[in-house]
């Protein structure tokens, strides 16, 4: 991102820090200290024996089940909403973190391009951390249950992408740039709460969305769009979510 930030007075510093704690505490920081905690368990426990079910059901009861993920859809869009109304009344709107009208080219093509830049190395990374115990075992999540659960599974993927790209790339960097962090620091502070909530799955998920973030935050540091981040990683989870669950009971090396 380019463009000169105001001078902040010491109080206006001391109410971003404040607000980026508050956002933070009640969305992915919060995620980022269970997931450690669950790490924790899991080494303790023999992190190669543990099974993180790909997202199980809710409630045994078909409706309560959906009306479950649906609220899990709703905070998620909520979160990326509230970290969207802070910078517009901040005077960020959502155009300056390229969140305008989606270009077929620049946003889409680009979103498949980090989709497929990340999710094939990351596959990999995923793949050598399991064979060396370093991550938890994954089950795939049930699809020929329910009419509704494939589209849901895509719609949380979506949930997923908005809320992140929006609230550790988007609000994060804009918040950390006006506080005049360094470029570079911030993209690493980002980059490392990306893969601390994601520990839960073991080291090798979370190095791997280290690494994610590290190239998520570039690419919107150097273009300013945050579509293409939130399609490539609605994509990724989509295959996660999805592909996953249709392949894994054929591809044994998946499992």
């Amino acid at each position: 991102m380019t463009g000169s930030e105001q001078e902040l007075t010491d109080d206006q510093r001391r109410e971003l820090r404040l607000e980026i704690a508050v956002v933070l505490a009640a969305t992915f920081a919060l995620s980022a200290y269970t997931a450690l905690l669950r790490l924790i368990e899991g080494v303790l426990l023999g992190l190669s024996g543990q099974i993180v079910a790909l997202n199980p059901k809710r409630s045994p009861f078909d409706l309560i089940d959906l009306g479950l993920n649906l609220a899990s859809l709703f905070q998620l869009l909520a979160w990326g909403a509230l970290a969207l109304y802070l910078l517009w009344r901040g005077g960020t709107g959502p155009a300056r973190l390229g969140l305008a009208r989606i270009r077929w080219r620049a946003d889409v093509l680009g979103g498949v391009g980090l989709a497929t830049l990340i999710g094939v190395p990351g596959l990999a990374l995923y793949q050598i951390a399991r064979i060396l115990g370093a991550n938890a075992a994954v089950e795939p999540a049930e699809l020929n249950d329910t009419w509704w659960r494939i589209p849901m599974l895509l719609l949380l993927a979506f949930g997923n992408a908005w809320a992140e790209e929006v609230i550790v790339v988007g609000f994060l960097l804009t918040r950390l740039r006006q506080l005049r962090v360094n470029p570079w620091l911030a993209l690493l502070l980002s980059s490392l709460l990306r893969g601390t909530y994601h520990l839960y799955q073991g080291f090798g998920a979370g190095l791997g969305n280290v690494a994610m973030g590290l190239v998520f935050g570039y690419a919107w540091q150097r273009t300013g769009r945050l579509w293409p981040l939130i399609i490539a990683h609605a994509l990724i989870d989509a295959v996660a979510f999805v592909g996953y669950s249709l392949l894994a009971g054929h591809l044994g090396w998946l499992r």
